[in-house]
């Protein structure tokens, strides 16, 4: 039976010994059901354990149905478990194209090989972006200890989805970026009740197309992501919707130093269709 002393665990986006983003992967959940999965993703207390419940979609073995778990509940999406488990697969299977059938929608990750490393990328769902509701930005801001004017005025805060709803915010100043804490219980309160199933994304600009990510996610012991390759992809989204770069085009985000994991996410970000978010994935030891 499997269990979590038999799943895979994986870093994501590492980028420096010891940094990215672990996620466990139990490469056949087959015979899983919600609350054993659930356990199992209690129990490794990474901030999201991917299960492949079914191992071949319509005859095709390259197309795989996946569920991702947090230590406290099912999410839609997750992208470091995502190329964590293309990897794994990639490994196992060979480098090449895999899709992903999740519950935003079928993913599609291209993995391959280079200077003996693979690499994977994954394309998202179609993005939308949308503006906070009455009050909740101010309710954010609150948690946050900040305000507006310590925004940067260039980048406007919205909700952006691109499999995962993402609040984002982006610092005018390094310091409040970097010093800014929040009370843990009642971020995730806030963030149950608006349904933002991804991560709080702040995010200050360090180049043209260069960017330092903290992504909030008050989950179990964990408060903050290192790595987060949907909000990598839902922050690409934002960029092109508000017209904030020339797609096609590709940034580089930097997430993770906060807390001692660094990891590097690439992201391009085509002029239509989905944003492609590109990392590497090791295996723990």
């Amino acid at each position: 039976m499997t269990d979590a002393t038999t799943a895979l665990r994986y870093t994501a986006f590492a980028d420096a010994p010891g940094g990215g983003n672990p996620a466990g992967i139990v490469l056949d959940a087959s015979l899983l059901g919600d609350a054993e999965m659930q356990a199992i993703a209690a129990e490794i207390g990474f901030a999201e354990t991917a299960f492949i419940t079914e191992q071949s979609v319509r005859g095709d073995d390259r197309r795989v149905r996946v569920r991702y778990f947090s230590p406290l509940a099912e999410v839609p999406f997750c992208g470091h478990a995502t190329v964590a488990t293309a990897v794994a697969l990639a490994h196992r299977d060979g480098p090449g194209d895999f899709v992903f059938e999740t519950s935003v929608g079928p993913v599609t990750i291209t993995t391959a090989t280079a200077d003996g490393e693979v690499t994977a990328s994954f394309t998202s769902v179609e993005p939308s972006i949308e503006p906070f509701g009455e009050g909740i930005l101010e309710a954010l801001l609150g948690l946050l200890s900040t305000s507006l004017d310590r925004l940067d005025p260039t980048y406007p805060p919205r909700v952006s989805f691109a499999g995962n709803r993402h609040p984002v915010l982006v610092f005018a100043e390094r310091s409040e970026f970097d010093s800014f804490t929040f009370d843990p219980d009642a971020m995730r309160e806030l963030m149950h009740e608006q349904g933002w199933t991804g991560t709080v994304t702040t995010v200050f600009p360090t180049g043209a197309a260069e960017f330092d990510s903290r992504n909030i996610f008050p989950v179990g012991e964990i408060t903050e992501d290192p790595a987060t390759g949907s909000a990598a992809a839902a922050f690409g989204a934002y960029l092109r919707v508000l017209g904030l770069v020339d797609a096609p085009t590709e940034i580089e985000i930097t997430q993770g130093s906060h807390i001692g994991r660094p990891s590097r996410l690439l992201v391009h970000i085509p002029a239509t269709g989905g944003i492609v978010v590109t990392g590497t994935a090791t295996p723990i030891a």
